[in-house]
């Protein structure tokens, strides 16, 4: 089987809608932080891009141009009070389970079993597709959310992209 050319057809697909190439981000180096305490210590959130949202809150558009959006799930959420709005893959199996997306009921389930030591009071969903504004992201909407997560003394967020 011949892999995906993602980037070649994501090109293709924009030109053929008039927007000019796009500039792709390249970082010679990632802004990782060592855990600082073992993981059976630490408080853990999840962030997903998948278009997850709460049944009883707005969905996101997956057409949407450059929405900063980020949605605070409270952690008690049961499962199946979720709702995907996303175009840019087959959420099918997620519809069915959404742990393949948001895997919220695994995360509870490694807290029980002392393999990570918390569950943060709020998880994250947001950074969905078509954000064009990537200066917007890195000086407002990430930095916000990460404060956000400090606020609530998160360790480690399991990032699940969509």
């Amino acid at each position: 089987m011949k892999p995906i050319a993602y980037v070649d057809r994501l090109n293709a697909f924009y030109r053929s809608r008039g927007f000019p190439p796009y500039q792709w981000s390249v970082y010679e180096t990632a802004p990782l932080t060592p855990l600082r305490k073992p993981l059976n210590q630490c408080r853990v959130a999840l962030l997903t891009s998948g278009g997850v949202s709460r049944k009883d809150a707005p969905p996101f558009d997956p057409l949407a141009r450059n929405d900063l959006r980020v949605d605070a799930i409270p952690a008690e959420t049961a499962s199946a009070h979720f709702q995907i709005h996303d175009d840019y893959y087959n959420h099918g199996d997620a519809d069915r389970d959404i742990n393949c997306i948001f895997p919220l009921d695994r995360l509870r389930e490694l807290a029980a079993e002392g393999v990570v030591g918390s569950v943060a009071p709020h998880h994250y969903s947001g950074f969905m597709g078509r954000t064009y504004i990537r200066t917007a992201v890195m000086t407002q909407a990430a930095p916000a959310l990460a404060r956000r997560l400090a606020d609530e003394a998160v360790d480690a967020v399991v990032m699940v992209p969509g």
